[in-house]
Order: C-alpha cells, then sequence, then structure tokens
C-alpha cells in the first residue's frame, strides 16, 4: 500500500507578525527548530511528516535541502526585522536530520548564526537515528555547534526494533551515544518506546538497562501509541497485532521511573528523565513554557506571541513556494486568551513544577481540590498553591488535565 502523499499546494499569501505578536518578542525565550522530512524507511508507527526517497519524486531533492531551509530561514529574519530576539535554543528534528550530510547541518546552523543574535549558550540539539551516525560525521557536527544529540533506540530487543520496523541493531544505539560522547557532545539522549506488541517485562528492563550502560545524561520514554493511517494501525486492524494494553503501558512506565530514579535520574516532564537540570532539553522547555519559536521546514509549526502558524507539508510544495520567493506558510490562527490559558494548563500540569493554581479557572481550582483527595495532584504543593502530580497523577496526566480544564 503506498503512504505517498499527494502534491497539494494551496495558493500562496502574504503572512506577516501582528504587532500583538511582536510585543513580548524581547522578553520571551526564543528557539528555532528545523524539520528535516526525509527518512531512509518509514517506521510502521510514524505518522510524522517524513518520506522516502520513492515516496518525494521530483523538486524535493535531498541534496539541495539545506539551501531550501535557509531560504526560509532567510525569510524568517526578515520578517522578525531588525530587533529580532536572540536565539536560545535551536532543534533539528525530523524524520533523520543525519540522513543530511553534516556538512549541510554545519551549514544550516552557520546561516542561523549569520541571519539571527544567537546566545553565548545556545542549546543545540539534533536527532539522529543510530544507524545513520559516524565518529567523523559526528566530529564534524560538534565542530559546528552542536551541543545535544537525541539517539532513538526505542528497544535493545531485537524482536520489538522489527516490529516498530526500526533498522538498526539492538546494540548500535548505545554504540552511538558513545561516539557521541567522544566526539565532544555535552548532552546525549536515547529514546525509548514501551508497550510494543509482543515485547515483555524481561525486554522492557533490558532496555532500561542497556540505557544506563550507555554514557548518557538524559532519557525519553514514551508509549506506544497506534496511530490512524500508519502501517502498525492497519496491522492492528487486521489482527496481526494486538492493541497496546493500558495496564502494561502504566506497569511500563513505574518501572522505567524507578530503575531511571536509582540510576540518579530525575523526571522534570512526565516522559523526560535527566541526570541534572543542565541536562534537561531547555528547547522542549521552550515549548512547554509556550515560548516562542519559529519553525522550519515542510509541515514545520511555529508560535510567536500567541500567533500559530504551519507550512505546507509536502517538500515539493514548500521548496516550490520558496523557490519563487513566496511564504510557505499554509495558514495561522491566533489564539484567544481561552486558548492560551488551556494551553498553559495542558502543557504545564506535565512539568515537575506543575502550575499555579492561579492558572485554573474557579471551576478547575475546585476540581484540583477532588484531585489532591484522588491522589492525583499532591496535597502539600497544593497548599501551597500549585497543582503538581503525584506519582499516579502522572500516570493519568491527560485524565487529570481534562478534569482541570473548562
Amino acid at each position: 500500500m503506498s503512504t505517498t502523499l499527494p502534491l497539494t499546494d494551496p495558493p500562496a499569501r502574504a503572512f506577516g507578525l501582528p504587532d500583538t505578536a511582536r510585543a513580548g518578542l524581547a522578553g520571551t525565550p526564543f528557539g528555532l527548530y528545523v524539520h528535516v522530512p526525509f527518512c531512509a524507511t518509514r517506521c510502521g508507527y510514524c505518522d510524522f511528516n517524513t518520506y522516502t526517497a520513492e515516496e518525494l519524486g521530483s523538486g524535493a531533492a535531498r541534496a539541495e535541502y539545506a539551501g531550501t531551509a535557509l531560504a526560509e530561514l532567510r525569510q524568517a529574519a526578515d520578517l522578525l526585522g531588525p530587533d529580532r530576539p536572540p536565539v536560545s535554543t535551536v532543534f533539528v528534528g525530523g524524520g533523520t536530520p543525519t540522513l543530511l550530510p553534516a556538512d549541510d547541518l554545519a551549514a544550516v546552523l552557520d546561516g542561523i548564526r549569520a541571519l539571527f543574535p544567537v546566545a553565548d549558550d545556545v542549546e543545540v540539539t539534533t536527532e539522529a537515528n543510530p544507524e545513520t551516525v559516524t565518529p567523523a560525521g559526528l566530529a564534524r557536527l560538534r565542530a559546528a555547534g552542536f551541543t545535544r544529540i537525541s539517539l532513538g533506540m526505542q528497544s535493545a530487543a531485537e524482536h520489538v526494533l522489527a516490529v516498530l520496523d526500526r533498522r538498526h541493531t539492538p546494540g548500535r544505539a548505545a554504540e552511538a551515544a558513545r561516539e557521541a560522547r567522544a566526539a565532544g557532545f555535552e548532552h546525549v539522549n536515547l529514546d525509548l518506546i514501551y508497550g510494543t506488541p509482543g515485547e515483555t517485562d524481561a525486554d522492557w528492563a533490558a532496555s532500561l538497562d542497556a540505557v544506563l550502560a550507555a554514557p548518557v545524561d538524559h532519557v525519553s520514554a514514551y508509549s506506544l501509541i497506534v496511530e490512524p493511517g500508519t502501517r502498525l494501525a492497519r496491522r492492528v486492524a487486521r489482527g496481526e497485532l494486538p492493541m497496546p494494553d493500558d495496564d502494561v503501558l502504566a506497569d511500563r512506565y513505574e518501572q522505567a521511573d524507578a530503575t531511571l530514579r536509582a540510576a540518579g535520574f530525575d523526571w522534570y516532564e512526565v516522559s523526560n528523565w535527566a541526570r541534572s537540570e543542565a541536562a534537561r532539553c531547555r528547547h522542549n522547555e521552550l515549548y512547554w513554557a509556550n515560548a516562542n519559536w519559529w519553525g522550519i521546514g515542510p509541515g514545520a509549526h511555529s508560535h510567536v506571541g500567541g500567533l500559530r502558524w504551519w507550512n505546507v507539508k509536502h517538500p515539493a510544495a514548500y521548496a516550490g513556494r520558496l523557490l519563487r520567493g513566496e511564504s510557505p506558510v499554509q495558514d495561522s490562527e491566533l489564539l484567544d486568551e481561552a486558548d492560551r490559558a488551556l494551553e498553559t494548563v495542558m502543557l504545564g500540569l506535565r512539568l515537575r513544577a506543575g502550575l499555579p493554581l492561579t492558572a485554573l479557572s474557579a471551576a478547575g481550582r475546585l476540581r484540583a481540590a477532588v484531585a489532591v483527595a484522588r491522589g492525583l495532584l499532591d496535597p502539600v504543593a497544593h497548599e501551597g498553591g500549585r497543582a503538581v502530580l503525584t506519582d499516579r497523577g502522572r500516570l493519568l496526566a491527560d485524565a487529570v488535565v481534562r478534569e482541570l480544564t473548562d
């Protein structure tokens, strides 16, 4: 079954930042996200805006992508104007950014430095699949100014990787982490997925042990979600694989938390653990704080001062817009106060620090008291005026958010 998306390119329109969005630029952290939409193969569980070579066709050559991204960065710099804020974080995600040559990723980072003021302590992250990095490539990225790498490990069990359609061998992710450390990366993350059909308790324990044996200071662990339209969803619908079991997912999460805590990792967001405050992903913290970021690339989303917008999704349509000097933005929306308040709760409650009760509506504050009685919110924090998830609350974070929002 082909997963090629039709090339649809809505008519281009003018795009600019209203004064209301510009108002808080100077005092709000600002980051750049660069989306690289290429993958060698499509993983069966993934619904991100990514493409293999055979899906793309003409007009979206990988070799030209760095230049295309730089064209959008120039547009962004022009739109922000001479008072554009300093860049505090850069995150190159995908897809598989490291399918691009290291020199191309370095050129994008050089372009950012030429176009924007950049903080002295800027955090620069790239995602990577373990099989797409080499010691030489990692050394080139580090020399270019990348400080952090996030490697997609998912599992240490070969049969679990096979269900997820991952190409690397079980030991390759840890080996790539060691290579990244040797290249001088300050921070190294491994991503895990738990709850894959066929994964056993022993498989999950082995994956956690493999992570802790690697030189990492950050771990992300996400439950498997069967996204509509993916190959995994079709296999589940045909009865080839069972749906992930909610009780198993909860057990896996508790096992991860206990194992990582015992090894010196503290959770700071529901799905993220770090060895120290310095090891936290500052770019993701910028998202969770509802700060400002500009997304570069096909399908990339942005948010500045309550204005949200997103680019056309197909890489050929995206490249064509920029080649013609047009904006790649497909559409935008200006969030009202109610939308922004809702997002503050949705994002902030997932953080270890939680959020002030004053961020909730009157009805939400009443429900927070009920959540305390049910063991979902910490009673001491509640007495101090904050809504903070308990360990049990973290297992039900999405449900707690629904309860506390109108």
